[in-house]
Formats: structure tokens, sequence, C-alpha cells
């Protein structure tokens, strides 16, 4: 194996070593060889993400083909989002004990095993146990997507590196909403794994091509870690499963919610004063606990409840009109030029000493953005919709590489907080996903039963309006409809649709102002403490140039004396 390793037995120098354990050396490469790295990269970053994206696009094809309520069909992207969450836990350590070339290679072949293994599922019991799988191995694939676009960059251009390593999962969605359908078309529900399975086996063959620089490695691994895992991850999991179904099954009619919530927080706790008290922790809850990792995952958490809007919102509403993807595909062409947009926009921009204002665009964007939707009416579709979904769409990957670098740096110092960064950002990014279209789908839900009532209560015949519009659907009706008394059903029922309609799209209109109020709050949080940083910074400054000032006057009586 050391002849095909063409790193073999090489010494690296100081500029080229990895910067953590567990990542790769980052020597000088060819430019045919920098480029192959990079495209490398993307594809391996789209592959990984894809997986959860394909489904979470077609749930609706996907109940149909398995015979499913909406309550079990739910479960495919909520078991993806508990092995992804839970395995982060791991994956780190295992790149520092075992090697990056073990790694990249055992996670991919898992992970084409894993798509493989979907073509045989033939129900949802099955597809289930294969998509938590999948979510485990698929964890794997994001870090090894930045790693090969890392090298792709020479050193002083790495910060770009980073930045598309991040954000190329972001097209993972509206790509899938882009041609799933034709996929579809092809073997229902297995089109979609064999195109899986396909773009695997080719991340496969790239990778085993064209391989990482070694990084170093150390000893990583303590028993008590794997106790940790085992009390945080089925904590963790029963928090995403009640997060994902609670809006389906309903938070107050559904005892199994509250049981599981209940049994996660014992073994969250349990877990947390485990690793509080442990020298070599697995998570270092004391620097996750200071004041600039909080308000960090709070930041992050708030922007991805607000990014929810996008796929609870906005596909949410088109779905309620009776768009299918092939019919908004405009839309997911739109958000796609947003997504890149941010990212080169990001790429251009990025400094790592003004970390703090690509999230404030950010926020601002996207309260532009909610603003515009909540003025959608029945008349409204995607076409209506592609620049406040662009601008969305922007918003989303503009943010998150500095806020990750907000991060980093003290990771850099301390590797041994590698984990616990790790843990923060990938639960920041999925549950804040999780709480966004929970949040979003309850408000949605409660503010539709609130203007239907309040449309219910106008839906007199002694009104003229309500009288006029039954004359109409009766008057449409009627040539199929001879019978008067059915004739008068089926208007009143058409009627009552129309108001059920009608309903929800006030209350979609209602949830883009909330998003919109999120955001603003975010701002006015982040502002403020931006102003309040930069005043103490000036307090701090004129401070010491009055000491400076004292001591040089001491100075000057002491030689005038």
């Amino acid at each position: 194996m050391a002849k095909r390793n063409p790193y073999a037995q090489r010494e690296w120098l100081p500029h080229e070593k990895p910067m953590l354990p567990g990542s790769p050396s980052t020597p000088l490469h060819s430019p045919a060889k920098r480029i192959a790295f990079g495209l490398i990269g993307m594809l391996i970053s789209l592959t990984g993400a894809l997986s959860n994206a394909l489904v979470t696009a077609n749930l609706t094809n996907l109940q149909g083909t398995f015979g499913a309520y909406s309550n079990e069909i739910a479960w495919l992207p909520a078991v993806y989002v508990m092995g992804n969450i839970s395995i982060n836990l791991l994956l780190v350590k295992f790149r520092q004990q075992f090697g990056l070339r073990l790694f990249t290679e055992a996670f991919l072949v898992l992970y084409v095993l894993v798509a493989f293994f979907h073509l045989l599922a033939n129900d949802l019991s099955s597809a289930i146990i294969v998509r938590t799988a999948h979510g485990m191995v698929g964890a794997a694939l994001s870090s090894l997507g930045i790693y090969y676009q890392i090298q792709a960059w020479p050193a002083k251009h790495r910060l770009k590196a980073l930045v598309i390593g991040l954000t190329a999962s972001q097209l993972a969605i509206p790509l899938a909403r882009l041609f799933s359908t034709e996929l579809l078309q092809l073997d229902e529900w297995r089109g979609l794994y064999l195109f899986e399975l396909g773009l695997a086996m080719i991340a496969l063959g790239c990778v085993l091509v064209v391989k990482l620089p070694p990084g170093d490695r150390i000893k990583a691994f303590e028993k008590l870690d794997f106790l940790t895992f085992i009390l945080l991850a089925p904590g963790m999991a029963l928090i995403c499963a009640v997060l994902s179904l609670g809006r389906i099954e309903w938070w107050f009619t559904t005892p199994w919610l509250g049981i599981a919530l209940a049994i996660a927080l014992v073994l969250i706790v349990t877990a947390v004063v485990l690793e509080h008290n442990r020298q070599n922790p697995l998570i270092n809850t004391r620097w996750l606990s200071n004041g600039m990792m909080i308000r960090l995952g709070i930041v992050m958490i708030m922007m991805r409840i607000v990014l929810a809007e996008q796929n609870t919102g906005a596909v949410g509403f088109l779905q309620q009109l009776g768009l299918l993807n092939d019919q908004m595909r405009g839309m997911a062409l739109a958000i796609i030029c947003g997504v890149m947009a941010g990212m080169a926009l990001s790429a251009l921009t990025i400094r790592p000493s003004h970390l703090s204002w690509p999230i404030v665009f950010s926020l601002v964007v996207m309260i532009i953005a909610s603003l515009m939707d909540a003025q959608s009416s029945p008349l409204t579709r995607g076409d209506n919709m592609y620049f406040s979904q662009f601008l969305l769409g922007f918003s989303s990957v503009f943010f998150m590489t500095p806020a990750m670098l907000f991060g980093i740096g003290s990771v850099v110092t301390q590797p041994k907080n590698l984990v616990s960064f790790v843990v923060l950002f990938g639960m920041s990014q999925n549950l804040g996903g999780l709480i966004g279209a929970a949040i979003l789908g309850t408000f949605q839900t409660w503010r539709e039963k609130y203007h239907s009532s309040l449309l219910g209560d106008q839906l007199s015949q002694l009104n003229p309006n309500v009288t006029e519009r039954l004359s109409q659907y009766s008057a449409l009706f009627s040539s199929q409809l001879p019978d008067g008394s059915l004739l008068s059903a089926q208007s009143g029922s058409q009627l009552q649709t129309v108001s059920t309609l009608q309903a929800n799209i006030l209350a979609y209109n209602d949830t883009y102002y909330l998003t919109a109020g999120l955001a603003l709050m975010t701002l006015m949080w982040v502002l403020w403490r931006l102003t309040r940083l930069r005043y103490l910074n000036w307090r701090q400054a004129r401070r010491n140039l009055a000491e400076q000032r004292q001591q040089a006057l001491a100075a000057n009586r002491t030689e005038t004396s």
C-alpha cells in the first residue's frame, strides 16, 4: 500500500503540517490536482447532503408509495437527523485516532453499502432502519468535503475553501426539487436511491484515486467517551423525534411526546454531569457554557429558525395551493442562484477581523425576504416568490462561515475543544432546523384555526356576498348535478374549501411576519452586543491612553527632579 500512497515516507515542512490532529496536511499541489481536489470536494458535499434532501423534497410521493400516514412518513427525515446528530460525537476522535485514510475510505464504503440496502427496503419499517444508518455514515461526508476543498486552494485563500466546503450542502434541497420528479418516474422511490447509489460510487472511486494527504494521529478515545455517547445519543434522538413529530401528532394530545421528552432530559442531564466532572471530557461543558459560545449558539439557532421559512413556509404555502416539485423548478433555480451568490460573495469578502457584519447583513436580508413573502394571496405562485427566495438562499450561506469562525479560533489554541465545537455547530444547524420547522408549522396550524373561525362566522346566507358566491357555484355545477339538494351541498362544500384555503394563506402570511419578527429581534440583540463591545473597547482604550499619559508625566517629573 505504501507504494500506492504518494505521500508515504514524506517529511512535512512547517507550513504543510496539519492544523489540528485528525485534519489533513496541506502540501503544495499542481494546478491540475488542485482542480481535482476542488471538484471531488464539491461532489462529496453534494452526495452527503442530497441523501436527506431527496427524501425531504419527496415526502408526499414516498407517502403514497409506502401507503403510510403523514405521521408515519415523517419518521424518514427524522431518523436521518437522529443518526447524523448522534454520530458527530465520535467522528472527530475517530479521525484523530485511526487516521484520515481509514476514515475516508471506510465511511464511503459504508455509505455505498447503505445506499445499496435502500434498494432492498420494501416497507416503511425497513426504510426507517436504513435511513438511520444513512444519517450516521452521511455525517462523515460533510467534513470530508471540506477537507478536499481545503486542498484545492493555496494557503492565502484557505478561508475561501472553507466557505465553499461548508456551504455547498445548502444547494442540496433546491437541487432535489429540480430533478427528483424524473427520478421518481424511473422506478418510484427506488429511482431516488439508484441515483444516490450512483453518486456514492462515483465519490468512492474519486477518493480512491485522489487521496487526501495524511494527518497526525493521536490516542483520542477513552472508555468514558462511549458511556457519554450511550447516554447522549439516544437523548438527542428523542429530542429530534419530538421536534419532528410534535406538530403532526400534536403536542398536547400525544402522551408519548411527553414521555420521550422526560427520558431525553434524564439522559442528557446525566451525560452533562458525567462530562462536567471528567478530567479529559469528550464535550467540554465549561468551555461551551462561557458567554461567547452560548451567544454564538443562540444566534445560529435563531437564524436556522428563520431560514426554516424557506421549506416550511414558502414551499408549504405553494404545496397548499396544489403545486408539485416540477411546478416549482423556477423557484428552486432562484434559490440555487441565491446560494451560489451568497457563497461567492462570502468567499470574496470574508475577513477574520470582520466576522460580525456578514451575520448582521444576513439578518437584514432575511427580514426583507420574509416581509415580501407576507404579501401572499390566493393568486401567488412560485414566480411571485423568486426574488424573496433568492434572498433567503443568499442569506442561508452568507452567515454560516463567519459564524463558524467565531468559535474555531479558540479551538486552534485548545485542540481538545474540537469535539465540543463540532457538537455545538452540528446541533445548532440540525436542531435549529427542526426547531424552526416545529415552531413555524405549529404557529401556522394555530393561526389557520384562528382565521378559519373568523371566516366561518361570516359564512352566513344572510350575507349577500355569501349568497352570490353560492349562486356562482350552483351555476358552475348545475350541468353535472341535476338534483337540487346535491347541488346545494356541493356548493356549500366548495365554499368551505375556499374558506379553508384562504385561512391557510392568511396563516402563512402571519408565519412570514413571525420569521421577520424573530430575525428583527436577533438583529437588535446582535447590534446591541456589537455596540456594547465597541463601547467597552473605546473605554478601555481611553483608560490605557490616560495611564500612558500619567506614566509619561511621572517620568518627566522624575527627570526634572
